[in-house]
């Protein structure tokens, strides 16, 4: 099955074009559902028998190349068409494939009756197929070109109701700013490419990281590739500065920022980053720089996500702040813990978009979590299951989220610090504290919503049986990732199974210090604790003493006013970026350039050549009296000049 692994992307692009050319025609919403998941479907169970084969071969033996066709030849620059089959793209497959087909049979329910229903089916299929091509790529060429796909589907997926107001504009603004915010990620991306040609001659993986692990390379060429890829990677992956688009993905249906948000885009900056980890691990500085924008990003969204009112947008910045998680994760060096949380994030994020999706479509697209309360009797289902995805994400002990999160903050102590480890779980208290002020003002408390306007109803079954399975894999999906402390050495599976892709950047790295099992166990009981409290303070406000909330409010209100407003981030940017750029481009490049400049060369000659021709124009005036007196003048002038020169 490894040989077969290209399937795994042909089989979306041939969704998305069966539906995109002939979706309109089909007219049945279950042909088309039916042919959009089961793409993606076949793709995961060619997946998983890859996966299957893979590991029943020997750790060394575990990373193949499947090579279709040459693609690029030209001027000592070779790239194949070419999959690389090994422990980390298959990880990346398995979620990519296995949540997105989830994410799609629980669309057929959510997108029921849209007048597009078939362009979002190929569109999401579209977003697959490009996505697959990033993680299994053998090159950083194929990479970028699924790179810029995700790009490219997520402007189309963001914008999908683009007739739709969204705050202050439209989902098609929305849109736009997500695309052009990765463009400048993206110019990163570009010149670390252009950096690694030129640095080790070649493009593709196996000869770039073989290279790296042994060329005699300086330490500032590593630095600015590391620079140039981790710059291209905030963009992505919506790390500060260029996070400023992933809270607006919102703006597309519910599975899509599902689809975003957990399985896909984001995730591509933390998987080119920990692809690429011996090229980080050889620029110590970078990987400072990592770790701090993680961490600081980590923070600063959780502390956005405290005061948001709009279901979705705190699950947005939510995600903002696990993927600061993650970035800290790789930036100390720990680039297994990374992709741990990348999957556990992805099981409960999926869980917790798909479930907010639920509650919408209960609710009559109502977004407000102020104007819900109680609906645990409504929809009891989506009720448990969102439970299960809050609990993971608060990182309470025995669910996923708490293995992978655990791993991050412990390595960010063993490997960072003290600083790093107590900024991670003073985050991890602000997730428990907004994941159950959410969870606790929706379903609990009492009913805010007005009965004559709204009908809160339990989601169709083809919704619901995929908030299920997320739900068992939100609770069990840890287990593989037992630490150590617990599981004895070489007992975390996840760990082991990564090992072979990290080795060459953790022989770089050396950074591990001694500590002992009963450190571990001690900051483990105090993030427990940390996360227990938040859980609780949330629990207790906002369901028994509302008014501390509200006391608190007014009471710190210019702070909350700027959480509220999160931090003007938006406005300073309008000020600062957008709109000097807007009057620039309009006084400057419009009105000088073009109108000026440009219009007046092109003007200037129209007008001087009819100048020009009207002169001429007298000059043939049919009257052969004037003809024979210039041809006398001509001649009398040659006479002239002939005798001149005698």
């Amino acid at each position: 099955m490894i040989d077969l692994i290209y399937l795994t992307v042909v089989f979306p692009f041939v969704g998305f074009l069966i539906n995109g050319l002939f979706g309109r025609k089909i007219k049945n919403e279950k042909i088309i559902g039916i042919i959009g998941s089961g793409a993606v479907g076949l793709g995961f169970f060619i997946t998983v028998m890859a996966f299957i084969e893979t590991l029943g071969l020997p750790a060394d033996q575990r990373s193949n190349t499947v090579e279709l066709f040459t693609w690029i030849s030209v001027a000592g620059l070779k790239i194949n068409a070419a999959y690389l089959v090994d422990q980390l793209s298959l990880t990346m497959a398995l979620i990519v494939t296995g949540v997105g087909f989830l994410i799609h049979v629980y669309s057929i329910g959510y997108m029921h009756g849209d007048k597009a229903f078939w362009r979002f089916f190929a569109y999401l299929n579209l977003f697959i197929f490009a996505m697959m091509n990033l993680i299994l790529a053998d090159n950083f060429v194929l990479l970028f070109l699924g790179w810029e796909g995700v790009g490219l589907c997520s402007y189309l997926l963001i914008g999908f109701w683009y007739d739709r107001k969204f705050e202050k504009g439209t989902t098609s603004e929305a849109a736009k700013k997500a695309f052009v915010v990765n463009r400048i990620g993206d110019f990163g991306f570009l010149l670390g490419m252009f950096l690694i040609f030129y640095t080790f001659d070649s493009l593709t993986f196996n000869e770039v990281f073989s290279k790296a692990a042994s060329f005699p390379v300086s330490e500032t060429t590593f630095g600015l590739i590391a620079l140039f890829l981790f710059i291209g990677a905030t963009g992505k992956s919506a790390q500060i500065p260029l996070y400023v688009w992933l809270p607006d993905a919102m703006a597309g249906p519910t599975p899509v920022s599902a689809l975003i948000h957990a399985a896909t885009m984001v995730t591509a900056g933390v998987y080119m980053v920990s692809r690429a980890s011996i090229i980080f691990a050889s620029a110590p500085a970078v990987m400072t720089v990592v770790a701090v924008i993680g961490l600081a990003t980590a923070i600063f969204a959780a502390t956005i996500g405290l005061v948001q009112n709009d279901i979705k947008k705190v699950l947005a910045y939510s995600t903002v702040s696990q993927l600061g998680y993650m970035f800290l994760a790789a930036g100390v060096g720990a680039f297994g813990a990374s992709i741990f949380h990348v999957m556990t994030h992805a099981f409960f994020k999926a869980l917790l978009f798909l479930g907010a999706g639920s509650v919408i479509h209960g609710m009559h697209e109502r977004q407000d979590i102020r104007h819900y309360g109680g609906l645990k009797k409504y929809m009891p289902k989506t009720y448990v299951t969102f439970l299960i995805a809050s609990l993971a994400i608060a990182g309470f002990p025995g669910f996923s989220g708490f293995f992978s999160k655990d791993e991050i903050l412990w390595y960010s102590y063993a490997n960072g610090g003290l600083f790093y480890w107590i900024i991670g779980a003073i985050t991890a208290m602000l997730t428990a504290f907004y994941i159950f002020r959410l969870f606790s003002l929706t379903f609990l408390g009492k009913e805010r919503f007005n009965h004559n306007e709204v009908h809160p109803h339990e989601s169709p079954a083809v919704m619901t049986i995929p908030l299920m399975i997320l739900a068992f894999l939100s609770v069990v999906g840890g287990y593989i990732g037992i630490p150590e402390v617990f599981s004895g050495e070489h007992g975390n599976l996840f760990e082991v199974w990564l090992e072979p892709v990290y080795q060459p950047a953790m022989e770089k790295l050396s950074i591990y210090g001694f500590h002992t099992h009963f450190e571990e166990i001690l900051l483990m009981a105090i993030s427990v604790a940390l996360a227990l409290t938040g859980i609780y303070a949330a629990l207790y406000i906002y369901t028994k003493k509302p008014e501390i909330a509200r006391k608190a409010s007014e009471k710190f209100a210019a702070l909350y006013r700027i959480l509220l407003n999160k931090y003007y981030v938006d406005e300073l940017y309008e000020a600062a970026v957008v709109q000097p750029i807007q009057k620039g481009s309009e006084k400057i490049l419009w009105k000088f350039t073009d109108a000026a400049v440009i219009d007046g060369v092109v003007n200037g000659t129209a007008r001087l050549i009819g100048g020009l021709s009207g002169v001429i124009r007298k000059i043939q005036n049919g009257f052969v009296q004037f003809y024979a007196f210039i041809m006398m003048m001509g001649i009398a002038i040659a006479l002239l000049w002939l005798i001149l020169s005698l």
